[in-house]
């Protein structure tokens, strides 16, 4: 498991992912469904990118967000208020 506090990190930790898998910046984006400038923003660390594309892009390579230290959620709603 990789522990990521910055951006950078969440970047670089994605790049060695995409590269682990002999996968292109190109490739990983039509996997993804975003576009290749995303790909680039993502892997150099941009602060400011949509967390519904990163997660995109973290499914495209296999991965998933685990959250620790935080308390587990009650009731049924997943949507949070």
């Amino acid at each position: 498991m990789t522990t990521i506090h910055t951006t950078q990190q969440l970047g670089k930790a994605l790049r060695a992912a995409r590269k682990q898998l002999g996968l292109t910046q190109s490739q990983l984006a039509l996997a993804a469904g975003v576009g290749l400038r995303f790909i680039v923003d993502l892997e150099a660390g941009k602060p400011t990118l949509r967390l519904e594309n990163s997660l995109r892009v973290i499914e495209a390579l296999g991965g998933e967000i685990s959250l620790n230290g935080l308390p587990a959620p009650t009731g049924g709603n997943d949507h949070g208020a």
